[in-house]
């Protein structure tokens, strides 16, 4: 806990807290962690108590932080968005419930406990149940107008279901990305040379400031709504709200994530189940939110600065562990990028066993200032990638040295590059043996060609056997060459082959995937396949053809054609085609069919159809196939042993297919 007590050391942390809302809310990069800052804060908040005549107009108490953002229309909440105070004890969330008996001078008094979800708060403004606005929280008053973008979050209705909702309100939610969608983009934004996002909270919040909503679009955002805003209230309690919520069609938490509590020991069992759960979950959350439940009481307790009395947030201290810098390797990845990674002592962490993390880039380094022989913090990141979180100085050995990106590549010697406006380091040899290994393993991949049995220690053992230098060897690849692996008797031998022999027949869609073009991903793979039609057609359209492609930025299209230019990669290409790769066509779309427009989930196992035949028939009908069920969902296609899917379609009232019904209606 900082403490504070001259006003030297107070006009220094209020400068410090500024430049760190800058960071948080402006640039969306934190260079701290939320307990860290919230531990400042409450320095500060308690030196101002003590000494109200020293409070400088510009402290950080004083404001909810977040300038607007340069392109976006400002615009009036109706009312006020306030932040919470955030605890982090047992002891100190009995003290609010104190105070809540003390100040209503009742000692029954009943608390909403809902999930504290770790991303952005966003206003919903809903007249005669269209949305006509979405506004950032900005500063509380007045935030950013982000209506369109929040219109590529699918879950968000543009007009409410029923009729009983007021004429006018603000609906409060929280922007999020799962975790799943977090990781992808991240290692995108790496391969890219961008900067990587430091948590899925910063990458909700980024998101929304961009100014092409197309963009938004593809970072797939989630929205849960747990609260109005309007005069009068159309209900009583706070569970009451998340009730009319649902029955409007927003989206709201599920109902194992919120509990009305009666006393402290009941806040704390739901505070401890959800801690137990929150691993699991594919999502981040930071804590759980303590409302009073009775909505009449919190106009009677009111609001303290920009915080209100009748809620607050307790917040989970992030699990982390000491361990010591043992070296820092680097890692070259199939674009060539160049990434610092810690080898740590092994330690146990949050399930579990954590001997590498992730530096990320030279610039990250050097500002946490992290060198081998240092003790450092390690936890992860999303609960699931393990970062390095500060070095304990204090434990620094007195002759560590100041680590430096290699000046050649650790693979092959090749001089590194360094593109002005990118953070990324390069090696720009493509037939660096690291970025083989690489490419091989995203070759053989699941979202490419799907070559089972063929994960990252089997390629790092053909690559160094020399079996494999290039992905058409893999097609080369015998029972003679594979008994050479370590560990590979006759099963493994088959099985490997066997997948190698099935991924020959590929939709052109995986395979323009697995070729590793720069900023192609499956949705952009499956446009050019459906464009094209044909390999030889795409190889020879131009950047402006390419562009022309609904969906095809200008750097994609550069990008493309400049692939399809390398007289290497055709080469390549060849090689693969003689191998035996049988590219299948992407089926022209039906026209007019009842599929068309309408959204599928499947779930279970089909007789008659793999997953992927399925939402190919869906796909060539103009239909389109998502992984979750919403009450933007058409059809639910149920095989055997179907999971939770089923039951939430069940629960939405959405329309369920027999696999016999599915069949009747192709």
């Amino acid at each position: 806990m900082h403490k504070i007590t001259t006003q030297r050391q107070y006009i220094e942390l209020v400068e410090e807290l500024i430049e760190h809302d800058k960071h948080y809310y402006d640039q969306t990069k934190p260079v701290i962690s939320d307990y860290e800052y919230d531990q400042m804060m409450h320095a500060l908040i308690a030196y101002e108590k003590s000494h109200p005549d020293h409070i400088l107009p510009n402290s950080p108490t004083n404001r909810i932080a977040e300038a607007p953002t340069v392109g976006f229309e400002q615009r009036k909440h109706l009312f006020q968005m306030m932040s919470l105070n955030n605890t982090y004890s047992e002891e100190e969330v009995g003290d609010f419930v104190k105070r809540v008996h003390k100040l209503l001078e009742k000692q029954k008094v009943e608390f909403c406990c809902e999930l504290k979800m770790d991303g952005t708060s966003i206003s919903l403004r809903y007249k005669k149940g269209h949305l006509v606005h979405a506004v950032t929280r900005g500063n509380g008053k007045v935030g950013d107008d982000v209506t369109a973008n929040i219109k590529t979050i699918k879950s968000v209705p543009l007009k409410l279901s029923g009729s009983d909702f007021p004429d006018v309100m603000e609906v409060r939610a929280e922007v999020y990305m799962s975790l799943a969608t977090f990781h992808t983009l991240n290692e995108r934004r790496e391969e890219e040379g961008l900067e990587r996002f430091a948590n899925p909270r910063n990458a909700a919040a980024g998101s929304l400031k961009l100014l092409d909503s197309r963009e938004v679009a593809k970072r797939k955002l989630n929205l849960v709504a747990y609260g109005i805003a309007t005069d009068p209230l159309t209900v009583d309690t706070q569970k009451e709200v998340h009730a009319a919520l649902k029955k409007w069609g927003l989206p709201i938490a599920k109902a194992s994530h919120l509990a009305v509590c009666k006393n402290l020991d009941e806040i704390m069992e739901f505070a401890d189940e959800i801690l137990e759960e929150r691993e699991k979950l594919p999502f981040e959350i930071d804590g759980i939110v303590i409302k009073v439940n009775e909505l009449k009481f919190h106009q009677l307790l009111g609001f303290t600065g920009k915080a209100p009395r009748f809620a607050v947030a307790y917040k989970f201290a992030p699990e982390q562990a000491t361990t010591r810098v043992n070296e820092i390797t680097v890692q070259v990845g199939r674009t060539g990028v160049l990434t610092p990674v810690a080898e740590l002592e092994p330690v146990f962490l949050a399930g579990s066993t954590i001997s590498r993390a992730t530096l990320h880039n030279r610039e990250e380094l050097a500002r946490k200032d992290i060198r081998v022989g240092d003790m450092v913090v390690i936890e992860k990141a999303g609960d699931v990638i393990p970062q390095v979180v500060k070095v304990d100085f204090k434990k620094r050995h007195k002759d560590a040295k100041v680590w430096h990106m290699p000046k050649h590549c650790p693979i092959c010697k090749s001089d590194v590059v360094h593109h002005e406006g990118e953070v990324a380091v390069r090696c720009p040899n493509p037939r660096c043996g690291g970025q083989k290994v690489r490419r091989i393993i995203y070759f053989a991949s699941k979202h490419a060609m799907d070559i089972e049995h063929m994960g990252e220690k089997v390629v790092e053992q053909l690559v160094e056997k020399g079996l494999v230098s290039r992905v058409s060897d893999i097609y080369l690849l015998d029972e003679e060459k594979l008994s050479k692996l370590d560990g590979f008797k006759e099963k493994s031998i088959d099985n490997l082959l066997d997948s190698i022999d099935k991924s020959r027949k590929c939709p052109l869609s995986r395979f323009i995937m697995a070729l590793g073009i720069k900023y192609v991903g499956t949705e952009t793979a499956e446009l050019l396949a459906e464009e094209a039609n044909d390999l030889d057609t795409l190889m020879e359209m131009s950047e402006d053809e390419l562009i022309a492609i609904e969906g095809i930025g200008e750097k994609t299209a550069k990008a493309i054609a400049a692939f399809f230019k390398d007289k290497g990669n055709r080469e390549e290409i060849d090689l693969l085609l003689r191998h035996g790769i049988e590219l299948q066509k992407m089926k022209k779309k039906m026209q007019g069919h009842s599929f068309e427009g309408k959204v599928f989930v499947l779930t279970g196992a089909l007789e008659s159809f793999s997953r992927d035949e399925a939402a190919s028939l869906i796909k060539e009908r103009g239909g389109k196939v998502t992984g979750s069920v919403s009450k933007n969902t058409d059809y639910v296609l149920v095989g055997e042993d179907p999971g939770s899917k089923y039951d939430k379609a069940k629960k939405l009232g959405v329309e369920i297919l027999s696999e016999a019904q599915f069949k009747k209606m192709l």
